[in-house]
C-alpha cells in the first residue's frame, strides 16, 4: 500500500528485523544505506538512551504497520478511495434491473469505500420523476439506470454527464467489446457518450421446442403463423398437471410497458427497406405512420393475440407473461432476452432445455409509402425478406443503461462512473446476462462469441446457440428497427400510446378510432414541441451503426 511518501511491503518481516532499526529498510533512503547505526543520527553521543528511544519508536512503528497490512483492503489507502462519498442511483422497481445493481453494491463499497444506495420508483414514474428533478434542480440522485431513449429530453438541457473521455481511458470497461450498436444508440447522443450499456434488448419469440416438434410443426415465420400456432394449443394441457393452457401468453396490461409488444408485430408491416427508412413517422414530413392499412393489420393482430391467452392477459405483465410461459403453460410469448435465461434457473422452470427462440415474426405484405396502401413483398418493396417474409427485428427500449447527474460533486461523480463500469465490466455483466431475475441481456460481444458462461449457467450449448442466435440475428438485420428516440418520446410511446392500445383491447375504441387517437396526440404533440425540431431529431437518430 502506499500512503505519503512511504512505501510499505506486506510481507510479515519478523520481528526481530523490526527491532533491529540500523538494517530495516524503512529508514533507507537517498544518502542512507542499510546497516547504518542510526541512533547515532538522532543525537549524537547519548548512544545508550538514543538506542532504547529509538528502538521503541520502531517498534509502534511496526506494529501500526503491521496492523495496516493485517487490515489489507480495509484500510484507507487507494483501493478506498471513495471511502465516506455516497452515490445515489435511481431505477425502476424491478425486480429486474434493480436486483443486480442492488447485490453488487456491498462488494463494491469493499472495494473501493463508495456506499451505492439503490432508489427505486415504478416504471411509470421514473421517466417523470428524473425530469423533475433535474429541471428543479433539486439532485435527489447521482446517477440513474434508465431507458436511454430518454436521452433527447435530458442531454440538450445539459442534465448529464459527458462520458466520453472516462470510457475511452478505463481499460477496465472494455469500452470496445461492448457491440456497436449499443456503444453508438444506448450510449451516443449526437456524437457523445452519455450512458454506459447495462443491458441489450431485442424482442423475440420464444416457443415450446418439445411442443412444435410434437405437432410437426414449424417456429413461426409471419404473424400469421403465430395466431394458427396459438390457435393450435389453446386450451390444452401443456405441462401435464391436468389444466388447460394456453397458446400464446403476452403483457398487456396497461402503463406496464406493453406497447413495445404492439410495435414488435407493426414493425413489420410498417418497415421493409432498411433501418433508415424508420417505422415511426414518415422521414420528409414527421407525419405519424399510424393511421393506414399496415397500422390496421397491426391492431388486428393484437387483437386476436389478446383471446388467445389466458384470461387475464390484459391485466399481465411481463412478470405475470414470463411465470405462465416458464412453469410450462404456454406455447408461445413475445419477449425481450429475459425468458431465455428464466428457462433455466432450476428453482422455478419446468421447460429446461424444452425453449427455443427466433426472430420476430414478419409480413409478407408491408406498407407501400407511395400509395398508403398494403402490398405484397417484391424484391423492390422488401429487399431484405427471406423467404417472402418482410421481418424488422425491434430494438425495444434499446436496453437499461447507466448515466450520471452533471450537478453532482465530483468526486461522487467519479464514484458513480466506477459502479457504472463495474457493473458493466466483462467478468461481472458476463455473469449478471446469464441469470434471468437480472433483466439484463447480452450487449458486449464477448457475451455472444463465448458459450462458457452459458453453458455454466445450464444452457445446454444448443439451446445457447438458439438464444444467441436469435439476438444475433436481430442484431444483424439490415431491416432492424429502432425505437423512437426524440424529444418527449415517453409522451408518445408511454402515454399516447399505451393509453390508445389499452383502450382498444378493451373494447373502447374500434380499429379507425385507435389509430385516429394516436395520430392526431402524436402529431400535437409534434407541433407543440416543433416539427422541424423532432424531424432533424427522428433522422438523426435512425443514422445508427449496427
Amino acid at each position: 500500500m502506499t500512503r505519503g511518501t512511504w512505501t510499505v511491503v506486506c510481507a510479515a518481516p519478523s520481528l526481530t528485523n523490526w527491532l533491529e532499526p540500523a538494517k530495516h529498510p524503512i529508514f533507507s533512503g537517498p544518502g542512507r544505506s542499510a546497516g547504518t547505526d542510526v541512533t547515532s543520527r538522532f543525537i549524537g553521543e547519548k548512544m545508550d538512551m538514543s538506542r532504547h528511544l529509538a528502538r521503541a519508536l520502531v517498534l509502534l512503528v511496526g506494529v501500526g504497520l503491521m496492523a495496516a497490512c493485517a487490515n489489507g483492503s480495509n484500510s484507507t489507502n487507494s483501493s478506498q478511495k471513495f471511502s465516506g462519498v455516497t452515490v445515489r442511483v435511481l431505477t425502476f422497481t424491478g425486480p429486474q434491473i434493480a436486483e443486480p445493481l442492488q447485490r453488487r453494491a456491498p462488494d463494491f463499497e469493499k472495494a473501493t469505500g463508495a456506499k451505492v444506495q439503490i432508489i427505486i420508483v415504478p416504471f411509470s414514474d421514473l421517466y417523470q420523476k428524473l425530469l423533475t428533478d433535474f429541471a428543479t434542480k433539486t439532485n435527489s440522485y447521482d446517477a440513474t439506470v434508465f431507458d436511454p431513449q430518454w436521452m433527447g429530453d435530458y442531454v440538450p438541457p445539459g442534465y448529464l454527464e459527458d462520458l466520453t473521455d472516462r470510457v475511452k481511458n478505463d481499460s477496465s470497461l472494455d469500452w470496445n467489446d461492448i457491440a456497436p450498436f449499443f456503444r453508438d444508440f444506448s450510449a451516443t447522443f449526437k456524437g457523445k457518450v452519455y450512458t454506459i450499456p447495462l443491458d441489450g434488448d431485442f424482442q423475440m419469440v420464444y416457443y415450446r421446442k418439445d411442443l412444435l416438434q410434437k405437432d410437426g410443426l414449424k417456429p413461426p415465420e409471419t404473424w400469421q403463423d403465430y395466431i394458427d400456432i396459438a390457435k393450435h394449443f389453446q386450451g390444452k394441457d401443456l405441462n401435464g398437471d391436468g389444466k388447460a393452457d394456453y397458446g400464446s401468453c403476452l403483457a398487456m396490461k396497461r402503463s406496464a410497458q406493453s406497447y413495445w409488444a404492439w410495435l414488435s408485430v407493426a414493425a413489420a408491416y410498417l418497415q421493409s427497406q432498411g433501418t433508415k427508412q424508420g417505422a415511426f413517422f414518415d422521414t420528409s414530413t414527421m407525419q405519424p405512420l399510424t393511421n393506414n392499412p399496415a397500422a390496421a393489420a397491426a391492431l388486428d393482430v393484437y387483437k386476436q393475440l389478446s383471446k388467445i391467452g389466458p384470461p387475464t392477459q390484459l391485466n399481465d405483465d411481463v412478470g405475470n407473461s414470463r411465470g405462465l410461459f416458464i412453469t410450462g403453460r404456454c406455447a408461445l410469448s413475445l419477449d425481450w432476452g429475459d425468458i431465455g435465461t428464466l428457462a433455466i434457473d432450476k428453482t422455478q422452470s419446468k421447460v429446461e432445455d424444452k425453449v427455443g427462440a427466433v426472430i420476430l415474426p414478419g409480413s409478407k405484405q408491408v406498407l407501400d409509402r407511395a400509395t398508403g396502401q398494403l402490398a405484397d413483398c417484391s424484391a423492390t418493396l422488401c429487399p431484405n425478406a427471406v423467404n417472402g417474409v418482410n421481418h424488422a427485428p425491434f430494438a425495444a427500449f434499446g436496453g437499461w443503461s447507466g448515466a450520471i447527474n452533471k450537478a453532482s460533486s465530483a468526486k461522487v461523480k467519479d464514484a458513480a462512473f466506477a459502479f457504472l463500469s463495474y457493473m458493466s465490466a466483462p467478468k461481472q455483466s458476463g455473469e449478471d446476462v446469464t441469470i434471468g431475475r437480472t433483466g439484463f441481456n447480452p450487449y458486449r460481444t464477448s457475451q455472444f462469441t463465448s458459450l462458457d458462461n452459458w453453458t455454466k449457467a445450464g444452457m445446454s450449448t444448443q439451446a445457447a446457440n438458439d438464444y444467441l442466435g436469435a439476438i444475433k440475428s436481430s442484431l444483424q438485420s439490415p431491416n432492424m428497427v429502432l425505437d423512437l428516440r426524440i424529444p418527449q418520446s415517453a409522451y408518445y410511446e408511454q402515454t399516447a400510446l399505451d393509453t390508445a392500445l389499452a383502450q382498444f383491447l378493451a373494447g373502447e375504441l374500434n380499429t379507425q378510432q385507435t389509430m385516429a387517437q394516436i395520430t392526431s396526440q402524436w402529431n400535437k404533440k409534434t407541433d407543440e414541441v416543433g416539427r422541424t425540431t423532432q424531424l432533424d431529431a427522428y433522422k438523426s437518430s435512425l443514422s445508427v451503426t449496427k
